[in-house]
């Protein structure tokens, strides 16, 4: 039987834990499946998957792959057309040929974190940064009830791919300085970081208090506590590292791609093991 083969695509890769996380679920289910990475580009994008045998099952994309492989998907599948992101490569083979799935595990995989922070509910919420993340972080507190979240952004001009998607889901987002984002975290119920480490660091410098029963999802896993999250801990917050998120999203990948339900805690297992 020949092995199945998924991979996680983009540029640059080397950093990619991805590969951890999905060997670990194959091995604990029992599966002959490998997954590795490759250094692909935009330009690169279409020759790659033009060029995968029938032992594919599927890839999973990081930056800068997530927006443009949407356009060079057979069928795009609700979440991942609402975020106008695709991270999931499902390759599907049938007697009429091989058809490209696009999907968006993002999305599942922050909402999985956040309920891992006891978080169920909410109603007021913040997203600190305006990129991609950001994106699948404001559809995700969608799901959770928070129609109006606060996004603190250095740059509002950057954002216009989240103020696009913000109009497709309904959402009414109110945009503030990042510089004056400690004003509205003090309030929040639940927050998602999508900034790095260094800028999350300064943050944190000005926080001065969060609610007890507020949940911090930081999506930076490196390094596995971030400034920002210490300091949310210490403030009596309740911190969800990105790893929570990464692992989730990897496990809603595998299961998309085997049918097969993810041992999450054995992938935990595993990508703590690298990060620890």
């Amino acid at each position: 039987m020949t092995t199945r083969r998924a991979a996680v695509l983009g540029h640059p890769i080397a950093h990619s834990l991805s590969p951890v996380l999905h060997n670990a679920a194959y091995e604990a289910l029992g599966l002959d499946w490998f997954y590795d990475s490759h250094d692909v580009t935009e330009p690169q994008f279409d020759d790659f998957v033009g060029a995968l045998g029938d032992e594919w099952a599927g890839l999973s994309l990081t930056m800068p792959l997530k927006v443009e492989a949407v356009r060079h998907m057979d069928f795009v599948e609700p979440m991942a057309k609402l975020v106008g992101a695709v991270n999931t490569v499902l390759i599907q083979t049938t007697g009429a040929g091989r058809h490209l799935v696009g999907a968006n595990t993002d999305v599942y995989g922050i909402v999985a974190a956040l309920r891992e922070g006891g978080l169920t509910r909410a109603t007021h919420g913040v997203i600190v940064g305006g990129g991609a993340t950001a994106t699948s972080a404001m559809a995700a507190l969608g799901q959770i009830g928070v129609t109006a979240p606060v996004v603190a952004v250095r740059d509002r001009a950057r954002a216009g791919g989240l103020m696009r998607a913000a109009t497709k889901m309904g959402v009414a987002p109110r945009f503030v300085n990042l510089d004056t984002a400690q004003d509205f975290l003090a309030d929040a119920e639940v927050a998602v970081s999508t900034i790095p480490a260094d800028a999350g660091e300064t943050l944190a410098g000005r926080i001065a208090a969060v609610a007890s029963s507020a949940v911090l999802l930081d999506v930076i896993y490196h390094p596995l506590v971030t400034p920002l999250g210490a300091r949310w801990a210490e403030l009596g917050g309740v911190r969800v590292g990105g790893e929570r998120m990464l692992a989730h999203q990897a496990g809603e990948q595998v299961r998309l791609m085997t049918g097969k339900e993810a041992p999450i805690g054995q992938m935990l297992q595993a990508l703590n093991a690298v990060l620890n």
